[in-house]
């Protein structure tokens, strides 16, 4: 299906609603956080984990311990969001994760994360804020890119990226890690995976940034600038998407694949921007956070980065530990599509029920000491950063592979790299990631 030159008119006319009116009717309110606050001291009744104010101050911690420990399954009446449920426990997640039938991700009934609306799947249509039968056959469009065999194609280039952005690092200074290194090598591997030039890539992270950040007013001070931008996309990869549906032999980049795919080349304009959004920021936000986390986590437990340097071959190990130790997504939500009893609690149907990763990845009762960071951890795999189900991250084998070639490179090159101060965490109850890190490779 051809899409025409217009396509995308509706979301310019939607952002024009919004010239000259304040942020102020679509911003989801940032509740100070005071530090000096126990958890344990606010009424259960209150206490609302899902506040992006605490992401950013990395004081999460407490809070997902008191409801592992006092309320697994956990009501929370007002927040930014609404009403919803949280979800903490390890095996309680999985369970939730696996069960599409009782716990929906379909977009009509408000999607996979907590300030997601029935009414964003008019502008946002996407195959993983979908339930089967359609989940799976688009998903399934794309899917082959992400088999053990082409990955193992792409290694190459990717160490060769790596090895770039690496040595043209500069030493005895310091510097943006997430600016010079996390974003670059994903931005990079992005293009080349939309069958994009390369030089496009800071466009492809601009993009991501907005597009996974529509609840931030840090980082989309207006609405207008969001629903430009889905324009945007939208009218820069129609004309690749006109162009490769008339190959006669389809490329292996993902537009091409969607374009041919059985389950998606007769999308039209709007999903297919939706799909974007989802491969644009799902190969992105979550492995850049992820090589940012890494190397902090090292910092902070220097005796694993020794251990890490006295024998490299424990890279692949430590790639899945830092995986659960940043865990890059903290939530996915779900609609109950029925009246469900989980923990003695009373679900009911269109209650929408968030899932915690970041707190599943932290339970003891599963994880052996689970704020440590260990990369010797036996089992490591066993995390919930990728999801569980039928929504498992199509792209965790690509993360790990991006994650592993990078550090194989540094160790190569570099003694250590030191943080050179306090990371700037971004504010969102989504994505746990990281705004710049200042970090110095001694000469």
């Amino acid at each position: 299906m051809k899409h025409p030159n217009d396509a995308y008119l509706p979301y310019r006319q939607k952002a024009a609603q919004y010239v000259g009116a304040t942020y102020q009717s679509r911003r989801r309110r940032r509740d100070p956080i005071d530090p000096s606050i126990d958890p344990y001291t606010i009424p259960l009744e209150q206490l609302n984990v899902a506040n992006p104010e605490l992401f950013k101050a990395d004081l999460t911690a407490p809070y997902f311990a008191r409801l592992r420990n006092e309320a697994p399954v956990h009501f929370c009446a007002d927040s930014q969001y609404g009403p919803y449920w949280s979800i903490t426990r390890f095996n309680d997640i999985l369970a939730v994760d696996a069960d599409h039938n009782r716990f929906s991700s379909d977009a009509l009934t408000g999607g996979i994360t907590i300030f997601g609306t029935p009414q964003t799947a008019e502008f946002l249509p996407m195959f993983i804020q979908m339930d089967p039968p359609r989940h799976d056959t688009q998903r399934m469009s794309v899917a082959p890119r992400f088999t053990p065999r082409s990955l193992a194609e792409l290694e190459s280039v990717i160490r060769q990226r790596a090895g770039g952005i690496l040595d043209a690092l500069p030493r005895g200074e310091t510097f943006d890690w997430v600016e010079h290194v996390s974003k670059d090598l994903t931005g990079q591997m992005l293009a080349t995976l939309l069958g994009v030039p390369i030089e496009e890539r800071k466009q492809l992270i601009a993009w991501s940034d907005i597009l996974a950040s529509s609840d931030n007013p840090e980082v989309v001070p207006s609405p207008e600038l969001f629903f430009n931008t889905l324009a945007d996309v939208g009218e820069y990869f129609s004309e690749l998407w006109n162009a490769r549906s008339d190959d006669a032999t389809p490329g292996f980049d993902l537009i091409s694949m969607l374009a041919h795919g059985e389950g998606t080349r007769d999308m039209g304009p709007r999903e297919f921007v939706g799909n974007l959004a989802l491969l644009i920021t799902g190969g992105n936000d979550t492995t850049r956070n992820s090589i940012s986390g890494g190397l902090l986590a090292l910092n902070r437990y220097p005796n694993e980065y020794a251990k890490l340097r006295e024998n490299p071959g424990l890279v692949t190990n430590m790639v899945s530990e830092i995986i659960r130790w940043q865990t890059p997504l903290a939530h996915m939500a779900r609609t109950a599509t029925q009246d469900v009893e989980l923990h003695g609690q009373h679900i009911r149907k269109g209650d929408r029920v968030v899932i915690w990763y970041l707190s599943g990845n932290r339970d003891p009762e599963v994880i052996d000491d689970p704020e440590a960071f260990r990369i010797e951890r036996a089992n490591a795999r066993h995390h919930l950063s990728f999801g569980f189900g039928i929504h498992r991250c199509l792209g965790n084998r690509l993360a790990e592979m991006q994650l592993r070639v990078l550090w194989e490179e540094i160790l190569k090159r570099f003694p250590s790299i030191e943080l050179d101060g306090e990371p700037e965490r971004i504010s969102s109850c989504m994505f746990h990631g990281f705004a710049s890190m200042p970090v110095r490779i001694p000469n």
